[in-house]
């Protein structure tokens, strides 16, 4: 049976990024922008996901960088249409554009993994009983986002999880940002926030905003600063940040990994799709920072 470290699961997305009025298509999703970090930080990767086989061949990127493909074939792609201000990258408004479908346990193939990381681009994609079923493989990391973000007619809502209090029973790993973790706990307090996400079963809970990341582990927390000298590359923000903490949480300390995920989400944010640096320089900044 194969091994591999980290196994992403969630739909590949071949999303729109209009800046300004100026559209370019653009390969998208959190196994895109995930999978190539876990992949520069040394861990195997297997990506499971589901698109139309007409965009088979945007996973050839992927494969490129080392990235395992397991491709099921869908009825359409998953895709979302991000209007951006170019004078204000920080704030964008989200449509969307298209959808891969919703997983099965029959879709998934054998195999042995570290830690399993759930990346669904919104709600529809995983529900309760195959969350249940595939967290008894291995540790799960999840983005709240694809549970909590509802597609209604063109837009992308929040709108409550009816199965969050058992679901969140099969998380070790927990990704929110600012905004779904005031939505869902009702307090904008971010450290209150997690300390309730927390009394819901997940271990570890990591919340990204503009400034930086939060993590809450072990009842302490940690926070490092983002700090990208432009925000060209600001799509895929959250998925570089999570990938990058449950790749180095592998091997690290809560703190270390957070303090990982901040840089590596600082340079990603600073340049458009995948982040495709080097180990050694985050190391390098990382002891200038020491």
């Amino acid at each position: 049976m194969p091994e591999y470290d980290v196994v992403m699961i969630g739909n590949f997305a071949k999303d729109n990024i209009i800046v300004d009025g100026v559209e370019e298509i653009a390969s998208g999703g959190g196994v895109y922008f995930g999978s190539v970090v876990i992949k520069r930080l040394g861990a195997r990767v297997l990506v499971v996901t589901r698109l139309h086989p007409d965009d088979f061949s945007r996973l050839e990127e992927l494969r490129e960088e080392g990235v395992e493909v397991f491709a099921i074939p869908a009825d359409g792609t998953s895709g979302i249409a991000n209007y951006y201000q170019s004078t204000n990258m920080e704030t964008r408004i989200c449509h969307p554009i298209g959808f891969g479908g919703k997983y099965s346990l029959s879709d998934i193939p054998d195999f042995d993994t570290k830690v399993i990381l759930l990346s669904p681009l919104f709600s529809g994609e995983v529900d309760l009983h195959f969350l249940q079923n595939i967290s008894r493989k291995a540790p799960v990391g999840m983005d709240i986002q694809g549970f909590v973000r509802v597609p209604v007619e063109n837009d992308l809502i929040f709108q409550p999880w009816a199965d969050m209090t058992e679901g969140l029973k099969c998380i070790t790993y927990l990704k929110v940002d600012k905004a779904e973790a005031e939505y869902i706990t009702g307090l904008s307090d971010i450290h209150e926030a997690a300390i309730k996400l927390h009394s819901y079963g997940p271990q570890e809970i990591v919340i990204t905003q503009s400034s930086g990341v939060t993590v809450y582990a072990d009842n302490k927390f940690y926070t490092a600063p983002f700090t990208p000298k432009s925000l060209k590359g600001r799509t895929g923000r959250g998925d570089t940040c999570f990938s990058t903490y449950i790749t180095k949480r592998l091997s690290e300390s809560a703190e270390t990994a957070c303090k990982w995920a901040a840089i590596v989400t600082s340079l990603k944010q600073e340049v458009p799709g995948p982040w495709r640096g080097s180990a050694s320089n985050v190391e390098k900044k990382l002891g200038q920072e020491s």
